[in-house]
């Protein structure tokens, strides 16, 4: 099973010398009836910096999952357990420090995007406000055990920015290319897609704005009718899944993008490492 991959990105800044990297990594594997499903983060790495973008499943999770996630939650989703697919893992695989792991910006709060927070025990969390308010209040979706290491978190509540025409909320990180939160909400109250510059293109991770790129194209994938169900508010899921929709279409030649959970698209990252399949 295909783990990690990674390409190689252009800072914003002309002036900048050193090469951003992006590592993609696979950190959950789901096997249900519908077929499998990922979790697609990003490490992006620049002059010995690295920042997450969603977190996958935890160690504590793949050692202890019943106690973790819970015995329903486990059957209902199909979770599968490998330690060797957390972030931390991989990360070490890759040769880093993971104290270099300062900063993740996160998608949303779902179990299986933020189990890994607790592996790095520095590093500070970036998301909406809208959605860190949703976990709070007790929303039974969220497992509040997967924040209680108490880490640092900023929260994103205003829209300073706009992206091909959508609101954007800048996220207050210093590396190399502008970083962007870009609400995309319905599936929870406060999920957002992330987006930054590559090159001459902007890669735009979409989150679990669709559960399968066929969705894009086809609006009445079966597969919607468990996103429905895991919607929060679904007609506000609806119109953010047709947001993207229409920017990927019309600016297609400058946009490349992907959600959290199409093994297909994970396939597809460039220069995967030998040994790597989807």
């Amino acid at each position: 099973m295909c783990t990690s991959a990674h390409i190689q990105l252009l800072p914003a800044s002309a002036k900048t010398k050193l090469m951003i990297k992006v590592h993609h990594l696979n950190c959950v594997q789901i096997e249900s009836p519908m077929g499998s499903a990922i979790g697609h983060c990003m490490l992006l790495e620049k002059d010995g910096e690295l920042v997450l973008i969603d977190a996958g499943i935890g160690l504590a999770e793949t050692k202890e999952p019943e106690k973790k996630l819970g015995k329903e939650l486990i059957e209902i989703t199909g979770f599968k357990f490998d330690e060797e697919i957390t972030a931390i893992k991989q990360i070490e695989r890759l040769g880093f420090n993971t104290g270099q792991v300062k900063n993740c910006i996160c998608s949303h709060l779902d179990p299986d995007h933020i189990g890994g927070l607790a592996d790095f025990s520095k590093m500070k969390i970036h998301v909406a406000r809208e959605e860190y308010e949703s976990f709070e209040g007790g929303n039974e979706r969220y497992l509040q055990h997967q924040l209680s290491h108490n880490p640092e978190i900023e929260l994103y509540d205003t829209n300073d920015s706009q992206w091909f025409g959508l609101p954007a909320r800048k996220v207050d990180l210093d590396f190399g290319t502008e970083i962007y939160l870009i609400p995309l909400f319905g599936h929870t109250l406060g999920h957002c897609g992330v987006t930054f510059k590559k090159n001459n293109k902007w890669v735009f991770y979409t989150g679990d704005a669709y559960y399968l790129r066929a969705e894009i194209t086809d609006k009445n994938h079966p597969i919607d009718q468990l996103a429905t169900i895991r919607a929060v508010d679904n007609k506000l899921r609806k119109e953010s899944l047709d947001k993207v929709r229409k920017i990927v279409k019309k600016h297609e030649n400058e946009i490349e993008y992907f959600g959290y959970h199409d093994p297909t698209e994970f396939s597809q990252t460039e220069e995967k490492p030998a040994g790597n399949n989807a």
